[in-house]
């Protein structure tokens, strides 16, 4: 009763090399550096806490300063050895760089340092979270790390190396602690429990490997933290649980269950239970956070790895597989989100209850609304069985914006008698002459079947009637002034369309000008394609010139005979567009073929040269 209580994680600190939990590499690098007499001048420690990053350090300078060494095993009876044990060396001198940062404590350090060891073979610096030292601290410890004097060997060690100067880590050998896994974790813990006779059961050690996020000093002082309530009961889950203010699986598989089913009036009644447990906001959040995430895990990951990423027991991962198949991968994701989201509303809130409950019922509302199936089923009802778009490059004739029109022919192509065509044009016979009848033409894919043509429409027509179509699709005012004055359409039509240009020098500049590329849309936009094969060339012999001031007619029911019209301009050019092109055109005639060129050879140079100002093009 009378000897002072030592806490376990300081009992059972590692005194050799081989009692350090993990850290195989470290171990073996350490070991062959004594076995082989190739001692470094100064070491760099660097990874999380509780990894073993200052007992290693000790552990090394025990080695090195023991009687029998540099040993890798010392004998932890001699001089060096014991004071090194219990922390009261003369020539090893630990410093805890979080309050000696100053610059004068390194010039401190330095003025002993020219002093050789007292009964040790070496001077052994042990510097803790040196990351805190100032810069100015660093600067002044440089050339003393980079070429201490003979028998001095610095240790730093950090939790956070990216704050360390690149200058020290330079000079240093640097060994990086990892975290010590959760199987290693717990059989070191369970040898501590045997003998220190703590009843324990191994789901609450998993529990404690769990919760230390890979630091045994954390697991050990947990371990002692519960040895406390040793009974006649084993320690189990629960009351490790209850110490941490954490919520049990079985709690949080009640709420999930009442989440995923989309049941808000019983899910605020799991939580009004867990919070008069004594639960605050933000935990029972966090609690369910992790939850959510182990069903995330156990939903898309393989068999193998389940155990090791969840940390669970047969039961609890059972449990999960069930109810992963009544909820989907995207909304896991979304819960995980939304949880996060209102942990943060919770920490930043002067009434986290209120947040907690309206998170709670937000959650259990979003999982319906966000179901893939039920979308699915939505999408399908809306659409109501559409038939599949047919291929517009099927067609000779381009589609009408008129989905089912009631076609006529003229009463001068009515009157026109009808040839007899036999064999395979018979069909095509009866299309033609059904045309003419006010009922429109019924086919397999009325939907979306061209408009047909009428009986008295020519081919000519019908490419002038493009052409007009065309131009309209020209965003570019004088680009399409310039085409219907200068160009000439000899086939338009969505495998191909084929444009002359009636003077060479135009044709150039054409071509190597930006209004190619304009044409290529344009004719893009009209079949509603990409990628349109466009020619623009010289007239040839055979080309059938066409003029395109026709306007497309809109064909109606017969109407009673009426006198013809003056058939109008295109709408998409304005009178005043179309006496700027007007004028263009005379311009251009009055030019040279070197001034046409240097005219269109850029659309800058050719506002400037011809009308002696500004032009843009929209």
């Amino acid at each position: 009763m009378n000897e002072k209580y030592i806490p376990l994680y300081r009992k059972y600190r590692p005194q050799k090399l081989d009692e350090i939990v993990g850290q195989e590499h470290i171990k073996k690098a350490l070991a062959n550096a004594i076995n082989m007499d190739k001692i470094a001048h100064a070491y760099l420690f660097t990874g999380p806490r509780g990894t073993g990053k200052t007992s290693t350090a000790r552990i090394f300078a025990k080695s090195l300063n023991c009687v029998n060494g540099p040993t890798v095993s010392p004998c932890g009876v001699c001089e060096n050895c014991v004071d090194i044990t219990n922390s009261v060396p003369m020539d090893v001198i630990e410093i805890d760089a979080a309050s000696n940062r100053k610059v004068e404590d390194a010039q401190n350090i330095l003025e002993k340092v020219m002093y050789a060891p007292v009964n040790s073979r070496y001077k052994i610096y042990i510097i803790d979270e040196v990351h805190m030292l100032s810069t100015t601290a660093f600067n002044a410890l440089l050339k003393t790390l980079e070429e201490p004097p003979k028998n001095v060997i610095f240790i730093l060690a950090t939790t956070e190396v990216h704050k360390v100067l690149d200058t020290i880590k330079s000079r240093c050998q640097r060994f990086d602690f990892r975290r010590i896994t959760t199987d290693d974790i717990v059989k070191h813990l369970r040898m501590i429990s045997d003998k220190e006779k703590i009843n324990i059961t191994d789901d609450a050690l998993f529990t404690i490997a769990k919760n230390s996020a890979g630091g045994m000093r954390d697991s050990i002082a947990l371990l002692d933290q519960l040895s406390v309530l040793d009974g006649t009961d084993a320690i189990t889950t629960d009351d490790i649980n209850s110490l941490l203010g954490r919520i049990s699986f079985d709690v949080l598989s009640e709420l999930a269950d009442k989440i995923i089913a989309s049941n808000q009036q019983e899910a605020i009644e799991v939580l009004e239970k867990i919070y008069n447990s004594g639960n605050e906001p933000v935990q029972i959040l966090t609690n369910l956070l992790d939850y959510f995430k182990n069903l995330l895990i156990i939903k898309n990951c393989r068999e193998e790895i389940i155990t090791e990423l969840t940390q669970l027991n047969d039961a609890q991962i059972k449990k999960l597989k069930e109810q992963c198949k009544e909820v989907e991968t995207h909304q896991i994701v979304f819960l995980i989100d939304k949880t996060a989201n209102y942990i943060k509303e919770v920490k930043t809130t002067n009434n986290p209850r209120l947040w907690l409950e309206v998170g709670v019922i937000d959650l259990a509302n979003l999982t319906e609304n966000t179901k893939l199936s039920e979308l699915q089923a939505r999408i399908s009802r809306l659409e109501g069985g559409a038939v599949q778009p047919v291929n517009v490059s099927a067609y000779k004739t381009p589609p009408s914006p008129v989905m089912k029109p009631n076609i006529a022919t003229p009463p001068a192509a009515a009157t026109q008698p009808k040839p007899v065509i036999k064999d395979t044009q018979e069909q095509t016979s009866k299309q033609e002459s059904n045309i003419t009848k006010e009922q429109p033409v019924q086919s397999e894919h009325e939907d979306f079947s061209p408009m047909p043509k009428s009986a008295g429409l020519t081919a000519a027509g019908n490419i002038a009637v493009m052409w007009e179509n065309l131009l309209q699709h020209i965003q570019s005012a004088p680009t399409r002034a310039l085409l219907k004055q200068w160009a000439n359409p000899i086939k338009i039509e969505p495998d191909g369309v084929i444009l002359t240009m009636k003077n060479e020098v135009l044709l150039k500049q054409f071509v190597e000008g930006n209004k190619k590329k304009m044409l290529e849309n344009a004719v893009d936009s009209l079949f509603s394609q990409q990628n349109s094969k466009v020619i623009v060339r010289l007239p040839q012999a055979d080309d059938v010139p066409i003029a395109p001031t026709t306007t497309p007619r809109q064909v109606t029911p017969p109407p009673p005979p009426q006198p013809p019209k003056k058939e109008p301009e295109p709408e998409s050019l304005t009178e005043e567009v179309i006496q700027e092109a007007k004028d263009e055109a005379i311009k251009i005639e009055t030019k040279t073929k070197s001034e046409i060129s240097s005219m269109y050879s850029d659309q800058v140079n050719m506002v400037v040269e011809l009308f002696d100002g500004k032009f843009i093009e929209t």
